[in-house]
């Protein structure tokens, strides 16, 4: 069952159609990649999905529910979390600062410029913090600054906080963008620990086809705005069309 169901979805900006009858389904409590080369529309389509951009041709359906119209924090109260390709974390705040805030917005639905000092004393909010931070293995790190953790650290509780809402969607737009290979390692074991131990899908923009085969179920490649082929990695690595799209091979190429 697609708990993503996108159809026929176009954007163009003056003269560029960075998509054109998009059409994607991502089933329920799987890894979904979308990759494709520079320019393919990926982060466009990714901004269609979280209500930064809303689409000039087309539906994007969650859970049987329209997301076009809707504001990102609408989107995000639906079930919908999006992890950005640069951290989007507080730096000038503590990584327990970091968590309290989307746990606090979780049990009251909004957050304020006041809400760290009224959680203080309040043991539920800040026992859910200390959870999360626990699952991630970073409660050693709850008094650090988050700026001056490494850039897989910052992923991590990036990511952390995301979870803290208990989306339904998880969005990933190249998770591990700058990361030596040992952050990105310890990104891939963190990804699929998070898919093994709770009912969420997720989907995931990356160029490292190493993280991709290391966790997608299924690949949607897209060229030039539009979707070239969906298939399991399996199939997806030797597709003569994937290899013309990122290579500029023909078929019968020597």
């Amino acid at each position: 069952m697609a708990i993503l169901d996108v159809k026929n979805v176009g954007k163009r900006f003056g003269g560029l159609q960075a998509l054109s009858n998009v059409n994607l389904s991502v089933a329920e409590n799987t890894v979904h990649a979308i990759i494709g080369p520079n320019g393919a529309g990926k982060s466009t389509l990714l901004n269609c999905l979280v209500g930064k951009l809303i689409p000039d041709t087309g539906s994007v359906m969650f859970d049987g529910q329209s997301v076009l119209g809707r504001k990102p924090y609408e989107i995000n109260q639906m079930g919908i979390s999006r992890v950005f390709q640069t951290p989007e974390i507080f730096g000038d705040l503590t990584v327990m600062e970091n968590m309290l805030i989307p746990c606090f917005a979780k049990r009251d639905g909004a957050f304020q410029l006041n809400a760290l000092s009224r959680v203080v004393g309040q043991r539920e909010v800040i026992d859910h913090a200390e959870h999360m931070l626990r699952d991630m293995n970073m409660i050693d790190k709850r008094h650090m600054h988050a700026a001056s953790l490494s850039r897989g650290d910052k992923r991590r509780l990036e990511i952390a906080m995301c979870l803290a809402q208990n989306p339904r969607l998880l969005l990933l737009d190249e998770p591990t963008a700058g990361m030596a290979r040992a952050d990105t390692n310890n990104t891939i074991d963190l990804l699929k620990q998070i898919k093994e131990e709770r009912d969420i899908t997720i989907a995931i923009i990356e160029h490292d086809m190493h993280v991709v085969f290391s966790l997608a179920e299924r690949i949607t490649v897209l060229a030039q705005g539009t979707p070239l082929v969906e298939d399991t990695p399996d199939r997806i690595k030797g597709h003569p069309k994937v290899k013309e799209a990122y290579l500029g091979e023909t078929q019968d190429a020597a």
